[in-house]
């Protein structure tokens, strides 16, 4: 019977079915339909509907099947392209699902406006699996079709960042420079620009249309929690990265040295299931209150920090991967505190403080963050109990020369700009003999540097690439270096920390943004505060006197490894007593209404005209009373257009006159 049904008959019983929980039914009548019309000239489409039928049951297998024989039927169907890539990438098959991707674009040369919609498509799945190169030239083709994706624009100029495609910020038909702008992720615009009020005002707008407004909040219900408060402060630690991750890292051993007698302490993990991980099984040894929320709802999760009467949530992410935004901006807890995750201010209605120390943010920078500024004597914690591998490597084992300073850094290549490129370039040709060693993260990235180099005097076999190893390992190979070289304007953190442990010396440039600012707050913090240094020349003069006189380095090496037991940088008791000292507080004003409110004002107008002022070349090379005049001067020029309200940053009525 089912064999003679038309197809509108056919896909009506089916969708019954499945509406009615009835899926293995709805696909039992797919098979039996197809068996008997193999020559059926919409065969294509029946194929395809079975095939979504399996995959929506978890058959990845025969939904494959079914999506091959789809475009077996009808090789120019769209939608079995699509669905068959996703199923490919899903079993293990990136390269595969990019290819499946690709024939399709090769399919859809003839354009009409569905074929254009299924083309952008293609091109946003191929950025998203590719490598970098593959990923840079598809949402290139997409942002062509339309200049309006943000999460394109986003994600092709991180892409650029990670191969160092310079300027990263390239302009072509339909996408001006000033509307790309608009696109950097909060963690790209770090690592591209010097300017903390643009980084602010960035932030701001990436949280107003990427997260948004939360469907509902649950603001009445922290008054409950107010009238009857518990002995201690309730402090919840939300993360997705604790485990063998740079935040796990740092962070273990802080946590082993809370004091159960000062807070109450849970921890919300919202990273997916792990295995064989020790630093995931330490930390969750060291929590007396633990929470797996990732397979919650925002809405659940939320609700399960509201049970648990949390007064003070501690975001570790921020804006980085597998953040969990949409459920705090429901505000599960009176309390959202931004720390370490994401180096500088969120520009959100709902993060209230924001922790850091003297030097990463000082008084005068307060007025780029909307969170309230509350200090610790060294922002970032350590782990004075880490693991280093016991067999240390000697130069020859990982191809290094015998001869000659060892220059090094291992951040990811997305924070090496033009800027640190030129810099690192002068230091070598007055250092004979120096070579350089990065971080291999990619081929493409590190072939290009190679070139970049050469293109500026330095021959490519001074340059040297550390392959990734486990983090006992890579500690364990830093000793064979000389001298660590940051970058800028985003800068080493956990970085830094891994080198100064180990007892190898680090020079900086600190600029005026907060990611520019930490690899300087943990020098200082090490006890080598005269390797910051506040300009290009100065950064540039220092290494190369370091580099040519190795007694200089060999008593930084024996500074550090002196003061590695006392120095604050690593000090993880002072660290909690100041860290539970700062909870007390919050819990106070909290307890009296005093929360603070992230001011807002005027952050769209500070973007417009941050972008306008945008250096272009790696970062913001101006003193902060350069800054403040330059935008100063734009909003004066402004306000004679059009009346702006005065806030509590640039625009005060003092400015106006």
């Amino acid at each position: 019977m089912v064999a003679a049904w038309d197809i509108p008959r056919l896909i009506g019983e089916t969708d019954a079915l499945i509406q009615a929980g009835e899926g293995a039914r709805a696909i039992a009548l797919y098979r039996e339909w197809i068996a008997a019309n193999p020559a059926h000239p919409y065969l294509h489409l029946i194929c395809y509907n079975l095939a979504v039928s399996l995959q929506a049951q978890g058959d990845l297998h025969g939904a494959r099947a079914a999506y091959e024989a789809s475009l077996h039927g009808n090789d120019h169907f769209p939608p079995s392209y699509i669905n068959l890539g996703n199923i490919l990438e899903q079993q293990g098959s990136p390269t595969a699902a990019a290819d499946c991707w690709r024939q399709l674009v090769d399919k859809l040369a003839w354009l009409n406006v569905e074929n254009i919609n299924f083309r952008n498509a293609a091109f946003k799945q191929i950025g998203r699996v590719a490598d970098s190169a593959g990923t840079e030239w598809a949402l290139r083709q997409a942002l062509e079709i339309d200049p309006h994706q943000h999460d394109a624009m986003e994600h092709w100029l991180s892409a650029r960042q990670q191969l160092c495609l310079w300027p990263v910020v390239e302009p072509f038909a339909r996408c001006s420079k000033a509307h790309l702008m608009t696109g950097f992720a909060p963690l790209s615009l770090a690592a591209y620009s010097d300017d903390p009020m643009l980084q602010l005002a960035n932030a701001a707008q990436y949280n107003r249309v990427d997260i948004g407004h939360a469907s509902q909040d649950f603001i009445h219900e922290h008054q409950a929690l107010r009238a009857n408060p518990g002995p201690r402060p309730r402090v919840g630690y939300l993360s997705s990265d604790l485990r063998m991750h740079a935040i796990g890292f740092l962070m273990a051993e802080l946590f082993e040295r809370h004091d159960p007698n000062a807070i109450d302490l849970y921890f919300y993990y919202t990273g997916q299931p792990v295995e064989n991980d020790t630093q995931h099984e330490r930390i969750r040894a060291a929590a007396p209150n633990w929470r797996d929320l990732a397979p919650l709802s925002d809405e659940a999760a939320a609700r399960r920090i509201l049970d648990d009467r949390i007064e003070i949530l501690v975001d570790i992410n921020g804006y980085t991967f597998a953040a969990r935004l949409k459920m705090l901006s429901m505000r599960p807890a009176p309390v959202i505190v931004n720390w370490l995750g994401y180096p500088g201010s969120m520009g959100s209605p709902y993060h209230h403080y924001l922790i850091a120390d003297p030097f990463v943010l000082p008084p005068e920078h307060e007025i780029f963050f909307s969170e309230r500024v509350l200090r610790l004597p060294c922002y970032q914690p350590n782990d004075s109990r880490r693991r280093v591998a016991e067999y240390r490597p000697t130069r020859q084992d990982l191809g290094l020369p015998e001869e000659g300073v060892v220059f090094c850094c291992f951040n990811g290549v997305r924070k090496i700009t033009a800027l640190t490129l030129e810099m690192w370039c002068r230091v070598m040709a007055r250092v004979p003999g120096s070579v350089m060693w990065l971080l291999h993260e990619n081929d493409a990235a590190t072939e290009r540097l190679r070139a970049l180099f050469a293109e500026r005097g330095i021959a490519p076999e001074r340059i040297f690439f550390a392959p990734m190893v486990a983090n006992a390992d890579h500690l364990a190979r830093y000793p064979l270096v000389d001298l660590v070289l940051d970058c800028f304007p985003y800068g080493a953190h956990t970085t830094a920390s891994d080198a100064l442990w180990m007892g190898v010396p680090i020079l900086t440039l600190a600029g005026l943004s907060f990611p520019s600012r930490v690899c300087g707050s943990l020098v200082r913090a090490a006890g080598l505060g005269e390797l910051v240094c506040d300009t290009v020349d100065g950064y540039v003069a220092r290494a190369v006197a370091l580099g040519n006189d190795r007694e200089a380095l060999a008593a930084l090496r024996s500074r550090l490894e002196a003061g590695r037991s006392s120095c604050v940088l690593f000090d993880m008791v002072k660290l909690a007593r100041h860290l539970e000292g700062l909870y007390h507080g919050m819990r106070a004003d909290f307890l009296v209404d005093r929360v603070p409110r992230p001011d807002l004002a005027n952050l769209a107008l500070y973007q417009e005209i941050g972008i306008g002022l945008d250096p272009d070349a790696g970062g913001w090379r101006g003193t902060l009373e350069a800054l403040r005049v330059a935008y100063q001067a734009a909003l004066r020029a402004r306000d004679r257009l059009e009346r702006v309200r005065h806030d509590g940053r640039w625009w005060t009525p003092e400015a106006r006159d």
